[in-house]
């Protein structure tokens, strides 16, 4: 494939430098592809399909001035493909162009042509390609897939809770985290369609949808309207396997059910924060359509009729956290609801008509009957409380976070496990999306022993996930990322104990001028000095950091004598103590000012104190029936066609 940059394409297409067309003329053309964008019909090809996966085939059109676009056809390896093409203005002499819910059986590259008629009679056309993938009959199908999704997850993070949760001794470590036994593996790429870097959205989506989307968006391809629900769709696993195998659906996340990462295994939208929205259409097209059975996690909020206490709903298509109105073309296209302007509508009321058992706390989610089908969970208005703050609690600390507000939230490992309990009722199989929401959203927040407690939690449920395989062997197990979070780096270890550590980091006093260190007098240069070199064991400095474990298996401190330490590629601007913080969320260039060593970041967020993704490849580990195929260097999206290989056509 020719090296040819695609940016001032998407520049266009958002608007962001101006185009003149002397003729009618095709702006963009869904699917994406090389062969539109650069003239480029050679592979890599930039969208496939499965054969029968479902999607929409869109096109923006450019008008003459004072013209307008009264007709237009697609056309499929030079065949007019039938049904319904809705064209619509979307001002500027703009038009936008869409077939609905296209599907194509046969195998190989096909060539997508759209002919759209202008009011002159003047023709604008274009083409592009994308790819059918075939499916071999071969082997034995798997019955459930269970995707494990650490939201940021590096081989870093893996490596940073391995070292916590089972130590090193000589050299070898004591004992591998779960995910670290599946015996395959494999390193992905990430980029989205539209950048290097991407976001949570695209990031998973690529594993539901087998397909790039532009950060921010999920199960959709981009396109020039602002409408948050007209984007040009692509089925989900999910949905595709409900269809064609009557499967079930499982979404379990530690997040808000309406993040990006559990929204892009069963929402289609250009906006990953339409909350109201989302949570709509779990239930108007996830259960009516697509046979979702378990969706855990936050975002109660969501699901409260607005007017009562906590509720998020709002009263808007276009306004933060949108509500859900579909066009009526798309609604009867893909036989779905169209949605409605509810903000007053109780959801989780909703659900349970629909048959399904809600859980408000762990203590409920602990007493589901084995015999259940559906299952609702939602364990805070917002997004869970991390580990390390539910386990404090459960051990009687303080209640730091939302815990005092929801104090009985369940572990991951606790939703893993009741929603395999819930989900092996389906006869037919599953496909669950078990999501660790805050390793990705404390690295985030540069609070290394959250998102580290975190990736233990993580690990705990893959073993629960293991567990289950072993009982059902025609289970896939894949444990990945959506991309890498922060750049974490595992450098060194503190060369004293927590109490000097202590002593060190709050020796000086915010102004950078008082304080005693070690009996000397302190400035704001010896106390930075004081905590890296004073402190940063390197190489054979670093020796071998011991944590110990209590009897519920997570960490029994995460501030023990010399501990690891850990910096950040990817950093925003912070203080820096090498201690846990007490509370969680506060913004990293205000917490731990005591100690005067301040750490500049790379990357700007608000305040510069965020840290942000990377482009770095992260790992994959697969286990279960079919799982050699996983192995290798791979584009995120060639997960979904593996996935897909064994689900539909078996393996070895």
């Amino acid at each position: 494939m020719k090296i040819t940059s695609k940016l001032p394409i998407y520049l266009a297409a958002a608007g962001l430098v101006t185009t003149s067309f002397a003729a009618p003329s095709v702006t963009r053309l869904n699917p994406p592809s090389a062969l539109f964008t650069d003239g480029d019909a050679m592979p890599p090809f930039i969208s496939r399909f499965v054969p029968g996966q479902r999607f929409d085939l869109q096109a923006t059109i450019q008008a003459d001035a004072g013209q307008t676009i009264t007709s237009a056809i697609f056309k499929v390896g030079g065949v007019t493909v039938p049904g319904t093409v809705t064209v619509t203005s979307i001002g500027s002499d703009k038009f936008n162009v869409v077939l609905r819910a296209y599907s194509n059986a046969v195998a190989g590259v096909k060539t997508v042509t759209v002919e759209a008629t202008q009011s002159n009679s003047l023709l604008a056309t274009a083409s592009g390609n994308f790819e059918i993938v075939g499916i071999t009959t071969v082997g034995r199908k798997a019955k459930n897939i269970i995707y494990l999704i650490g939201d940021g997850m590096s081989l870093a993070h893996r490596t940073a809770a391995r070292i916590v949760t089972n130590g090193i001794t000589m050299g070898k470590a004591n004992a591998a985290l779960a995910m670290d036994k599946l015996p395959v593996t494999g390193i992905l790429n990430t980029p989205s369609l539209n950048s290097i870097i991407t976001d949570s959205a695209p990031g998973a989506a690529c594993y539901s949808v087998g397909n790039k989307s532009n950060n921010g968006q999920e199960g959709v391809f981009p396109d020039d309207t602002t409408d948050k629900w007209d984007n040009p769709r692509v089925e989900h696993m999910g949905n595709y396997l409900a269809r064609t195998q009557g499967k079930a659906l499982g979404i379990v996340t530690t997040a808000d059910v309406e993040d990006a990462t559990p929204g892009s295994f069963s929402a289609h939208t250009q906006d990953r924060g339409a909350g109201t929205g989302i949570v709509d259409m779990y239930l108007d097209e996830g259960v009516a359509n697509h046979n979702l059975r378990v969706l855990l996690g936050g975002g109660r909020k969501w699901f409260i009729p607005s007017g009562s206490a906590g509720s998020g709903r709002v009263n808007s298509t276009t306004a933060a956290g949108a509500d859900a109105v579909l066009p009526a073309e798309l609604a009867t296209g893909w036989g779905v609801s169209a949605g409605a302007l509810d903000p007053t509508r109780d959801l989780i009321a909703g659900f349970v008509s629909a048959g399904f058992t809600y859980a408000p706390d762990s203590t409920t989610l602990n007493g589901v009957s084995s015999a259940t089908t559906k299952l609702l969970g939602l364990f805070n208005t917002g997004n869970m409380d991390v580990s390390l703050d539910k386990i404090a609690e459960r051990r009687g600390g303080t209640s730091v976070g939302t815990v005092a507000t929801f104090p009985d939230q369940p572990l991951l490992e606790e939703m893993t496990e009741k929603a395999l309990q819930v989900l092996k009722n389906n006869t037919q199989g599953f496909v669950l999306m078990v999501e660790a929401a805050s390793i990705d959203k404390q690295a985030h927040n540069m609070d290394t022993e959250r998102f580290v407690h975190d990736t233990i939690e993580f690990d705990r449920s893959v073993q629960k996930c293991i567990d289950f395989q072993v009982a059902n062997p025609d289970t896939l197990i894949i444990v990945t990322a959506d991309h890498e979070c922060a750049g974490v780096a595992i450098f060194g270890a503190s060369l004293v104990t927590n109490t000097e550590l202590v002593t060190r980091s709050t020796a000086l006093g915010t102004d950078g001028v008082a304080g005693v260190v070690n009996g000397g007098t302190g400035t704001a240069t010896d106390g930075q000095k004081t905590l890296r070199t004073g402190v940063a064991g390197i190489y054979d400095n670093a020796a071998f950091p011991i944590y110990t474990n209590n009897a519920d298996g997570y960490p029994a401190t995460m501030d023990p004598d010399r501990k690891m330490l850990i910096g950040y590629g990817g950093n925003g601007d912070r203080y820096e103590d090498w201690r846990q913080n007490p509370n969680p969320g506060v913004n990293p260039d205000v917490r731990d000012t005591a100690g005067d060593f301040f750490i500049t970041g790379q990357a700007a967020g608000t305040g510069n104190s965020t840290a942000v993704h990377t482009a770095a490849d992260i790992p994959l580990s697969a286990g279960g029936r079919g799982a050699s195929l996983f192995t290798g260097t791979m584009d995120n999206t060639e997960v979904f066609f593996k996935a897909m290989q064994v689900l539909i056509g078996g393996a070895k």
